[in-house]
């Protein structure tokens, strides 16, 4: 189907007919040739001009009435997972990480260790932030799921949906260098950060893996009512959640100190313990990686190919295309030739 953003050039297509109606000028003077025989290349060459000049004109108010195939959605089967990728764009995420926690505690005081880690430390927070290696890491991730479709969602005081389910690399990759612009506000709300990545599934019928990959410097204590939100959406639309920690250098951690409840969620743990246990209490897949090292995140990538990759049905976007540009080369071509024919053109008898 073609659609027309200025139909009213069409009346003016008629003009089309004027190579046809015109009389020849400028002939040359001959004597009678009705007893000559019929010269069928000369009038095949004659024919051949008239429509070329036909088309050139044709071609011009086409290209002005601005044809194009409007946009339309397709029906694919493909293999693969969901996934919601919930980047954290809070203003901490613009600094430097720490390495393992074991290092950490090794090198607590004031002493000549202590001074040359916490310096080697300040040098690597000055070569890339949180959020870079945050986003490298998405950016990798979702080259290596090119059967997955892909959402986005990036958050700091509020959520913001970046990105629809989409199987594009293009706009996936795009999409996740977007999250550089600018500088994050100082508070964080994962709550509703979740809340709107689950919402991506609503309405969608369950074809295969759904998840939800949260990416964050820290944890959050959500009240009893997004809790409850959460877990049931979680459920409903049975979605699992991988959450990617980037510990700080000072970052408490997901693992509970000795002596420290394991499963209840306490108010008074620290935040990222504390998501961390309601995470595990919500009754859905969950897996946490503390991603100080890049083997933490090759693990979370393994784990993510090992989930079993069911055919999903879904709808694809054909962008519009414009038939402006091949209606002007048409033009092109037609002009071309004629001029070449008139460059041939005998103006006297030799």
């Amino acid at each position: 189907m073609i659609a027309f953003d200025s139909p009213g050039w069409l009346l003016a297509l008629p003009l089309a007919a004027l190579p046809w109606l015109l009389r020849q000028r400028d002939a040359l003077p001959n004597t009678w040739l009705a007893t000559l025989p019929r010269d069928v290349a000369s009038d095949v060459l004659a024919l051949a001009l008239h429509a070329a000049a036909a088309l050139a004109l044709a071609g011009v108010v086409l290209a002005q009435a601005g044809p194009h195939r409007p946009e339309y959605t397709v029906e694919r089967v493909g293999r693969g997972a969901e996934i919601v990728l919930v980047l954290d764009r809070s203003r901490s995420m613009d600094q430097g990480f720490g390495g393992s926690r074991s290092a950490g505690n090794a090198v607590r005081g004031t002493g000549p260790e202590a001074l040359d880690y916490y310096s080697r430390l300040r040098a690597s927070q000055n070569r890339e932030s949180k959020g870079q290696v945050a986003r490298q890491m998405l950016a990798d991730f979702a080259s290596k799921r090119p059967e997955d479709r892909f959402g986005l969602v990036l958050f700091s005081t509020l959520p913001l949906r970046v990105l629809e389910f989409t199987q594009k690399p293009e706009a996936i990759q795009a999409a996740i260098a977007a999250g550089n612009i600018g500088r994050g506000l100082s508070e964080t709300n994962i709550g509703l950060a979740l809340e709107s990545a689950l919402g991506f599934f609503a309405g969608r019928p369950y074809t295969g893996s759904r998840i939800v990959m949260l990416v964050s410097d820290g944890g959050d204590r959500l009240d009893a009512a997004i809790r409850e939100r959460i877990a049931h959406l979680a459920q409903r639309h049975r979605v699992s959640v991988y959450w990617i920690y980037i510990r700080s250098a000072m970052g408490a951690g997901l693992t509970p100190a000795a002596g420290a409840a394991a499963s209840p969620v306490s108010d008074e743990a620290a935040p990222e313990l504390f998501l961390h246990r309601f995470f595990e209490s919500m009754g859905t897949p969950y897996r946490a990686y503390e991603a100080d090292n890049p083997e933490a995140l090759q693990e979370a990538i393994a784990d993510v190919g090992r989930l079993e990759n069911l055919p999903i049905v879904y709808e694809d976007v054909v962008p519009r295309r414009s038939l402006a540009e091949p209606a002007l080369a048409v033009a092109l071509l037609a002009v071309l030739l004629l001029l070449a024919a008139r460059w041939m053109e005998i103006r006297r008898w030799a």
